[in-house]
């Protein structure tokens, strides 16, 4: 019988007869010695399967709409080239997003810039860089575009809008609520769209909502369209992201076909037939394909049992964040039975650096790999040197044959920027 947590890593995981886990055709044993660990791993078949399926969904039930990838939660490069390649634009938070989107190979037209604090350089890049979309979150965006357009051009903006839609996830990552510091409520909007309206700068080409992250019901995010509707009728809407992801046996989140008929219904029922929709997932596109090899450094038996990990919250904020569970499996012994709760820990020096509480495993050993699936999320997007922590590597996995794709950060690394 199939390991009960197999389904949670990448489509086609198997299990070697000797208990060994297996990705992409890439034994993790093999994947540990070449890459060490902690490690980011990354099917990339997965991957690039999960980004068609978006893009199937969407462009055979409504030809006129895009999909782009929100690169904040995996922005890599190659992750970023992966989705041109397959067809997606990309979304954008950032300088530093741009450039790679721009190494990447994406066309900047297909780019959409976001940022609710978008700095002067940051708008200069994307003016130069000829960006498709810039959505202003504020006066002072448009304040700053209309320094940076030269005369006789003119750059497409759209509007982000608060929609007021109460939203079922964590409130970290509620977007769409008043009181968010993303967007503005729709009498500021009108405010701002007519005054974008009249500037010989820009072209005020649609509005923008996105309700939250890891919301599992599509309902509540297809409730931000009739708020967009009201504002007025644009070529372009964008909706947003916000799909939830599986991160546990417990995770029902709707699958891309019932979230793109939602928002679709509701787009028939309030938006023009011949806009331009656009839609921006992030966690749910990436999250799946990609899981986090880590060594047992040490197992302590006490008034409970904490299996500590050579990462933690180095490489995985999510759980420290916003009490994100994941689970685990030991990935070299997965034909052994179950013995005891553990804690597992992380290395780093805060009591808050645990990953997963509880979870059931065999008896831990100093040496054993630990596999937790369903990291391809703002794991690599948040990682951080806390403690001197070297930043794990990426690697690419594909019919049994592994590269990285970003090197694990060496000790010099650290120092680089010492002056």
């Amino acid at each position: 019988m199939a390991h009960p947590l197999l389904d949670l890593f990448p489509d086609g995981a198997t299990v070697y007869p000797d208990g060994t886990l297996v990705i992409a055709g890439c034994r993790v044993d093999d994947l540990a010695r070449e890459f060490g660990t902690p490690a980011i791993v990354v099917d990339e078949g997965a991957l690039r399967a999960r980004a068609r399926e978006y893009r199937t969904a969407l462009t055979s039930r409504r030809p006129n709409a895009r999909v782009v990838f929100a690169s904040k939660a995996f922005p890599a490069t190659a992750v970023q080239r992966v989705m041109v390649e397959e067809g997606l634009g990309l979304d954008v938070a950032g300088g530093g997003e741009i450039l790679s989107a721009l190494r990447a190979g994406v066309d900047p037209a297909l780019v959409v810039m976001h940022g609710n604090a978008k700095t002067t350089e940051e708008l200069r890049i994307a003016v130069e860089a000829g960006i498709g979309l810039v959505v202003v979150d504020n006066e002072d965006d448009v304040d700053r575009l209309e320094q940076l357009v030269a005369p006789g051009s003119v750059r497409r903006v759209l509007v982000r809008v608060v929609p007021e839609v109460a939203s079922s996830t964590h409130p970290s990552v509620q977007t769409g609520q008043v009181g968010s510091k993303f967007g503005l409520t729709a009498g500021a909007a009108r405010r701002l769209i007519a005054r974008i309206e009249a500037s010989p700068l820009l072209e005020m080409r649609g509005v923008h909502a996105h309700v939250g992250s890891q919301i599992m019901d599509p309902a509540e995010l297809a409730a931000a369209v009739e708020p967009l509707a009201a504002l007025g009728t644009f070529p372009v809407y964008d909706l947003g992201g916000g799909l939830g992801a599986r991160y546990t046996t417990a995770d029902r989140p709707a699958s891309v076909d019932e979230y793109v008929e939602a928002l679709l219904a509701a787009a028939d029922e309030h938006l023009p037939a011949d806009a331009e929709l656009i839609i921006e997932p992030g966690r749910s596109m990436v999250n799946a394909s990609a899981f986090t090899l880590y060594t047992v450094t040490t197992v302590k038996r006490d008034a409970r049992t904490f299996v500590a990990v050579d990462g933690g919250m180095g490489d995985n904020l999510e759980a420290a964040l916003f009490q994100q569970r994941y689970e685990a499996v030991l990935a070299g012994r997965l034909n052994d039975e179950d013995a005891e709760d553990v804690v597992v820990v992380g290395r780093h020096c805060e009591s808050g650096d645990v990953l997963i509480d509880p979870l059931r495993l065999p008896a831990a050993r100093v040496g054993d790999l630990l596999a937790v699936p369903a990291t391809g999320a703002y794991t690599h997007t948040m990682a951080n040197n806390y403690n001197g922590y070297r930043r794990p590597p990426v690697v690419f996995a594909r019919d049994g044959e592994a590269r990285a794709v970003i090197r694990r950060e060496t000790w010099e690394d650290l120092f680089d920027r010492d002056v």
